[in-house]
This record gives C-alpha cells, sequence and structure tokens, in this order.
C-alpha cells in the first residue's frame, strides 16, 4: 500500500516566503491527523500550492495528479462560494466537475449531502447559510466527487461550541469508509474525528516534534518540543545523562529543535542542563497541547 502522505525535505512558499522548509514524514495510516502545521501544507497536499523543493506525495502520487485522477479530494477552509447557489447546486457540480456524468454526479450528490446531514437544507442558498452548513457542503463537495482520500482543513475551526460535537460526529460517520488527512491547528482527544484517527503526526515549524497513535501523544504529558541554540549535541547528551530522554533528534544529526521526555526532570533541570551544555532554550512547546 502506498503511503498516505510522504513528504521529503519539502519546501513550500508562500509570497515566495518559505512557510514550511524541510519537512520530512511518512505515514500509512488510514485516517491521520496532521497538527500544528501551516496552511501551506494543505494547501500542497491537495493539490492547491506548488512543491518548492523536495518531494511530496499523497496515496504515492504528485498531489495534483492524485486529484485529477480522482484518487484525492480536498476540503479548503472557508472558500469563496458562490451566494445565490443552494447547496445542492455547489455539491452536484463538484461532481460534474470531478468528471461524472450527469446521472452519476446527481447520485454521487445525494449520498454525499445526506452524509454530512444536508438532507433538509439542500435548496438553503449559500450566501444565507450558517457556517456549519457552508462547510458541511465544502465537505460533500469533496466527497462528491468520489475521491477515495480527503484532506480537510480544520473544518472545526470557530464553530460555535454548540455545534460542534454534533458536526464533528457527523464528519466521523461520512469518513468511516474513506482514507483521510484532517489538517488542524488542534483537536481536543475526545473528538470524534480524534478517536477515529489511526495516528497522528504533531509540526511544530518545519519539523515532526511526535508521531503516533493520538492517545499516546496526548498522554505524554512531561514530553516538549524544545527549540534549541548552541551545541545540541552536549544539551541532549547531557539530558539523558540526567535521565531525560530525547524522543526526536537523537540519531547524531545536530538540529536546532528536539522532541524530549523530562522523565524525572523538572523544567527548571531543562533550564540548567542546557546553560551547563553550552546551549540557549529558545522555545518549549508541550507536545500534548495539540490535544488541549
Amino acid at each position: 500500500m502506498n503511503p498516505l502522505l510522504l513528504a521529503s525535505s519539502l519546501r513550500v512558499d508562500v509570497h515566495g516566503v518559505p512557510a514550511i522548509d524541510g519537512l520530512s514524514v511518512t505515514s500509512t495510516a488510514e485516517r491521520l491527523l496532521v497538527l500544528g502545521a501551516a496552511a501551506a501544507l494543505f494547501e500542497a497536499a491537495a493539490g492547491l500550492r506548488p512543491v518548492a523543493r523536495g518531494e511530496l506525495r499523497v496515496e504515492g502520487r504528485v498531489p495534483i495528479e492524485a486529484v485529477r485522477a480522482r484518487v484525492v479530494a480536498g476540503a479548503p477552509l472557508d472558500p469563496p462560494m458562490p451566494a445565490r447557489w443552494t447547496v445542492k447546486q455547489y455539491v452536484t457540480w463538484s461532481a460534474r466537475l470531478a468528471g461524472h456524468p450527469r446521472g452519476v454526479a446527481r447520485d454521487l450528490a445525494g449520498d454525499a449531502m445526506s452524509r454530512m446531514a444536508l438532507g433538509a437544507l439542500v435548496r438553503t442558498k449559500l450566501g444565507k447559510a450558517l457556517t456549519s452548513v457552508r462547510r458541511a457542503t465544502v465537505l460533500a463537495a469533496a466527497l462528491a466527487t468520489g475521491a477515495t482520500t480527503l484532506l480537510m482543513e480544520d473544518p472545526i475551526t470557530g464553530l460555535p461550541a454548540e455545534t460542534v460535537p454534533s458536526f464533528a460526529r457527523v464528519l466521523a460517520r461520512a469518513l468511516a469508509d474513506r482514507r483521510s488527512i484532517l489538517f488542524a491547528g488542534r483537536l481536543p482527544l475526545e473528538s470524534p474525528l480524534a478517536l477515529a484517527a489511526d495516528e497522528a503526526v504533531v509540526v511544530v515549524g518545519s519539523s515532526v516534534a511526535a508521531q503516533g497513535a493520538p492517545a499516546e501523544i496526548a498522554a505524554a504529558d512531561r514530553a516538549l518540543s524544545v527549540r534549541v541554540a548552541g551545541d545540541v549535541r552536549a544539551f541532549t547528551g547531557a539530558l539523558t545523562a540526567a535521565g531525560g530522554r530525547v524522543l526526536d533528534g537523537a540519531d547524531g544529526v545536530a538540529r536546532s529543535r528536539v522532541s524530549v521526555d523530562l522523565g524525572p526532570l523538572a523544567t527548571h533541570d531543562l533550564l540548567r542542563i542546557a546553560e551547563a551544555s553550552g546551549a540557549v532554550v529558545l522555545e518549549l512547546r508541550p507536545l500534548a497541547y495539540a490535544f488541549a
């Protein structure tokens, strides 16, 4: 099976400035969470933004090729939508533009709207629809392409708190028979979308700070992503000797960011060890924060 997501030394620019630079990650999960990454990573994976350098594959294909082959469909966050179109028009035209004949497109759109609980709202004009309805419509449009893998850009963010649980449940059920990648800043562990995920990748800057089962990352309350300047090798060696554990960045390559488990140490111990090692800690970020 091709990896669901593969990036190698990936650089993605926004307005000529690197938003992602040097990211490498591979996942073969069926339902993947990518948390903390810049929005440019979703855009590149969905074929909406070019790769400046390195390699990016979704389902083993260059993203734009995967989209054209109807293997992958993307659901961006709050794209422009024709105000006078109805929910049904938008979803049906998504299926038509994916290359399906009229009758097939109608059936795919009907199934997608049913999955996203839009049945009673199909005649709603998008210009007057609630945010949750517009987002469900974008997701239904991606489903209506018939793609086997969906990429979603944080469809929960900014929704009224009272609508989030039901929206997440509907989406999790809609994706039960699809491979998917959800890109978000953070996601509560109790969310149906997190509970349905096989794997999570936590990205900090352009580095993978953690990768594994969501519950394991969320439970690692003493795990930190640390940005360090100076003698990083001396710092990680001294931290290990003192009882800490280096989770990522212990491969002999000097890096500016490493992931560590403090073990019996306190945060002030980490700062003391850094100072004694000729290193300076520039940033500390709890990995479990991705599931706060």
